[in-house]
């Protein structure tokens, strides 16, 4: 009764901000109608979503620290002059409160658990490698399918053209913080991938499901607090299905569009066909569930890492000589005393705040993926999680942000942005990498989509599941509608221009970490006590290798 009273609250509320949004801009049009007349559909929809979007920023992007006095965000330069932006306005460098909160939850379960993402790490490797796997386990997916599947997600044009936004923004010292963050992200993982498994339901037919919507409904009421778990479970639900359709969507489907088109220019006016064949190859996949969407991704993954990883150390080797000075411009950039007028504000935030968004510590995605692992010990999945962070922040995203350090191309004379300058740092070595480029971006947008979709997917069941087995005998009903609506976002994704609708959908996904992070803080207890049971049994041979 309480979950179905709050997913009514939240979508109550959703809608009220929805028609409050569509009022004002009724309003607003109102007074121009020749204007709207002219407006194609992208462009209504865009006008749409816009208050809605300014709105969540106004929450997600509030600077406490600023509002207190506690830091001056205006960036300063070696001379201690205000740097100014090209309207002639100081530029500022601010401290959004999700990405603090995602911060402190960090640091909170790096200390709490024993600095877990480092004397974990061997034997993590082995979970993934494994040796501890028995195949009587229930579950779906092996540890490296779950491990994949969840990486796929993350890995993708945030770890182009995130990071090269990142060194244009807060210089090559923003690369020290990036790998920072990604090294206390791993105790993050840990901590959500483990509670995943651990209160996931498995059906009569062997199917998984879990994540942050079962273990902050089970964790909570386990706690005595079933109300607040069952309004963080169905806030986190509904925020995880409106990432899916955007972030993890259209946006991905509309990057790969516009790598395709600057390449291929003839094909600049048939977005729609693109979307639609790339749907249908989506479609393909993601019609298996899990299994399914493992067993691509278990060999995209590592050949779109290899591909990419393997291109920038090329690049790093054969400029080699310029290793004293990348590692000097890194360090000086981090902590020389010019930032500390300022702009070490700016350049840490801008650091934690880009490796944030590719990694998606926090945001509990992850665990929805590695809830389907074939296991019994929901710790050991824990380990396996945290290596996610490592390879997505601390490897792919320093590769990139080394190859834009190593070519000089973080200078940045052209002004250029995102994935256009990283194409410029490696095109200064091969000619050809624009080709490699669409080539990455595409299977980066095509990894993520289809693990998206599985999130999404999980916690529309999770809200409508039962209501589709009661009307209708069976839960595939909801699985179907959910699906066949995110093929056609993909359509919409590849042939429209709708900025404000994946700024909307990409604040979502940072939502997700307000409920999850807070949910995560109050079973940290429980998670140390079963790791501390876990590693007593490794050490006693309890827990045994089979291979």
């Amino acid at each position: 009764m309480i979950k179905k009273i709050s997913v009514i609250a939240v979508i109550l509320l959703i809608v009220f901000n929805f028609s409050s949004a569509f009022a004002q801009d009724a309003i607003d049009s109102s007074e121009n109608t020749e204007q709207v007349k002219e407006q194609t559909s992208s462009e209504k929809i865009n006008a749409f979503f816009e208050p809605i979007v300014a709105k969540m920023a106004t929450v997600l992007f509030f600077d406490p620290f600023e509002a207190l006095g506690l830091h001056d965000p205006v960036i300063y330069d070696e001379a201690g002059n205000p740097v100014l932006d090209e309207a002639g306005n100081p530029l500022k460098s601010h401290i959004p409160i999700i990405v603090a909160w995602l911060i402190l939850g960090a640091l909170f379960f790096t200390f709490y658990m024993g600095f877990i993402n480092i004397r974990g790490f061997r034997h993590a490797i082995d979970v993934v490698r494994g040796k501890f796997d028995n195949p009587e386990d229930a579950g779906e997916v092996t540890h490296f399918q779950a491990l994949t599947t969840a990486l796929s997600a993350t890995v993708g044009l945030g770890n182009i053209a995130s990071v090269a936004i990142a060194i244009v923004v807060g210089g090559p010292g923003a690369t020290f913080w990036m790998i920072l963050a990604g090294l206390l992200g791993m105790s993050t993982k840990f901590v959500e991938c483990t509670l995943g498994v651990k209160y996931r339901k498995i059906d009569i037919f062997g199917t998984v499901s879990g994540g942050p919507m079962y273990y902050l409904y089970m964790g909570m009421k386990n706690r005595g607090m079933k109300a607040l778990g069952a309004i963080l479970s169905v806030v986190f639900a509904v925020l995880a299905i409106g990432g899916s359709f955007g972030g993890g969507n259209m946006f991905q489907a509309n990057q790969a569009f516009a790598q395709f088109r600057t390449i291929f220019p003839v094909i600049g006016d048939y977005g729609w066909v693109f979307g639609v064949v790339l749907a249908i190859m989506v479609g393909l996949v993601i019609i298996g569930g899990i299994k399914s969407i493992a067993k691509v991704t278990d060999k995209i993954v590592p050949f779109m890492a290899a591909l990419y990883v393997g291109t920038a150390l090329i690049i790093i080797f054969m400029n080699i000589s310029h290793t004293g000075e990348a590692i000097r411009l890194i360090l000086e950039g981090a902590f020389s005393p010019s930032a500390m007028k300022g702009g070490l504000i700016g350049v840490l935030i801008v650091g934690f705040q880009r490796a944030s968004f590719s990694n998606e510590a926090g945001a509990g995605s992850a665990a929805i993926a590695h809830s389907a692992v074939k296991t019994k010990e929901p710790v050991s999945e824990g380990f396996v999680a945290l290596l996610e962070p490592f390879v997505d922040t601390v490897v792919i995203c320093t590769m990139t942000a080394l190859v834009i350090i190593f070519t000089g191309s973080y200078l940045n004379p052209d002004g250029l942005e995102g994935s256009e300058l990283t194409s410029q740092a490696f095109g200064t070595v091969f000619s050809w990498f624009p080709y490699l480029l669409v080539i990455a971006i595409f299977l980066f947008a095509f990894s993520t989509m289809i693990s998206w979709s599985y999130y999404g997917l999980k916690s529309f069941d999770y809200l409508f599941g039962g209501m589709s087995e009661k009307w209708f005998g069976s839960r595939k009903y909801a699985a179907n509608l959910y699906r066949g609506l995110f093929l056609l976002f993909i359509v919409i994704g590849s042939s429209s221009t709708m900025g404000a609708v994946t700024d909307f959908s990409d604040m979502m996904i940072l939502s997700m970490g307000l409920p999850n992070v807070l949910g995560l803080i109050i079973m940290a207890p429980e998670v140390k006590r079963d790791l501390k049971d876990y590693l007593a049994r490794v050490k006693s041979g309890e827990i045994k290798k089979y291979k």
